[in-house]
């Protein structure tokens, strides 16, 4: 108990608790912008255009990351009717919150290594690199859980693109009860390895990405 509550365990917390602030609320604005630029305003007209994180949270969920690093949001309503192309569409609609979490991810590790050099050199800025890191980390390992090619994970609608029509849908009915599978994986810990192994393989190839950016710049 005192290693939960101690007072490092806290302070992890409290940043992971103000990193969730930005990491949910992109990545449910995403999936709204991107749904209401393809045709369908449903999220938008539901308010959830909006980084208010109040628009986005579950709180079940929101508990679930701050204290575990994985968690979940209000699902963001579309309705595929409104798309030109349904399958497509949805697909994009669903890619863009993982790609606006690598995003923040990838700005944030730029922040981290301008920080990092100010640090070093007796500039402070200790609990801003605390947080930067765990906003890193939340974003890469929210992006790679979604990606996840199983019902109803962002993953499975890019993955479902592929099939026919007929079987895409009978996937989507069973949505829930996948859902709950991957969830009970995950609190055993069937997933723990390979999910680290993909977050820290998205980390490195952001963490070059970010050099090759830097050095475009500098040139």
């Amino acid at each position: 108990m005192n290693g939960l509550l101690g007072p490092t365990a806290l302070y992890v917390f409290a940043l992971r608790a103000a990193a969730v602030l930005l990491v949910i609320p992109f990545h449910e604005a995403a999936h709204a912008l991107v749904s209401w630029l393809l045709g369908d305003p449903t999220a938008k007209n539901a308010g959830r255009l909006s980084l208010n994180p109040l628009r986005h949270f579950d709180w079940m969920g929101t508990l679930c990351m701050v204290l575990g690093g994985v968690g979940w949001a209000r699902p963001v309503g579309i309705d595929v009717r409104r798309f030109r192309s349904p399958k497509r569409d949805m697909a994009l609609s669903a890619a863009a919150g993982p790609a606006a979490n690598l995003l923040l991810a990838f700005v944030g590790l730029i922040l981290y290594k301008y920080l990092a050099v100010w640090y070093y050199t007796g500039g402070g800025w200790a609990v801003a690199l605390d947080f930067l890191s765990i906003l890193i980390s939340l974003n890469i390992s929210l992006a790679v859980f979604n990606l996840l090619p199983i019902p109803p994970f962002d993953g499975s609608r890019i993955f479902l693109l592929f099939l026919p029509r007929r079987l895409y849908f009978r996937a989507m009915q069973y949505e829930r009860y996948m859902m709950i599978a991957v969830l009970l994986l995950v609190v055993f810990g069937f997933l723990d390895r390979p999910l680290s192994f993909l977050v820290d393989r998205v980390w490195r190839l952001l963490d070059a990405a970010t050099f090759f950016a830097g050095r475009i710049f500098v040139s």
